[in-house]
């Protein structure tokens, strides 16, 4: 079987590759090859040189590609697909996690409770934490009473009293239901 893979040449701690046509069978320091279709230094970025049309025939007649070489080809638009995973076994591929950012956001003022009317007037300080995004205030509507009848304060006694609440009929209601 045919395959396209990559042949290492350079000097020490210099390393070039070719990339070579070869039978799976030789081995990779041999120098027997079919065909050398390009080359790639990885220690330098936008040095590799693919013959195209040689690399799409070979593939074309059954050649395998090796997991490097697929991805090479890929990367330089020479075929489509998606990339292989050629990590050793024992290498577990790392995921990369978005990184999320923590501005620190001032502390919001305290914010003070309205005091009802007829009460005595006393402060509440509340601590709101601080939020990612800000809520829109939303202003209560004023909230209109209704009316309060003054109480008369009298001497009577309470028996009289409550004979007097007795007998008296709030307008709204019917006369004959109050005995």
């Amino acid at each position: 079987m045919l395959k396209i893979r990559l042949q290492r040449t350079g000097r020490k701690h210099e390393p070039t590759f070719r990339l070579v046509v070869t039978d799976s069978k030789n081995s990779t320091k041999s120098g027997k090859s079919l065909e050398t279709i390009g080359s790639h230094d990885f220690r330098r970025k936008g040095s590799t040189i693919i013959n195209a049309d040689r690399a799409k025939h070979w593939l074309a007649q059954g050649a395998q590609a090796s997991g490097t070489v697929h991805n090479l080809l890929i990367t330089n638009n020479v075929i489509t697909g998606k990339k292989i995973n050629v990590l050793p076994k024992k290498t577990v591929e790392k995921k990369e996690e978005p990184v999320v950012e923590v501005k620190a956001q001032p502390k919001a003022a305290p914010v003070v409770a309205p005091a009802p009317v007829a009460a005595p007037v006393v402060e509440a300080v509340v601590e709101v934490a601080p939020v990612s995004e800000p809520e829109p205030v939303v202003e209560a509507a004023p909230v209109e009473e209704a009316p309060v009848a003054p109480v008369e304060v009298s001497s009577e006694t309470p028996s009289e009293v409550t004979a007097e609440a007795a007998t008296e009929v709030a307008p709204d209601t019917n006369p004959e239901v109050v005995a």
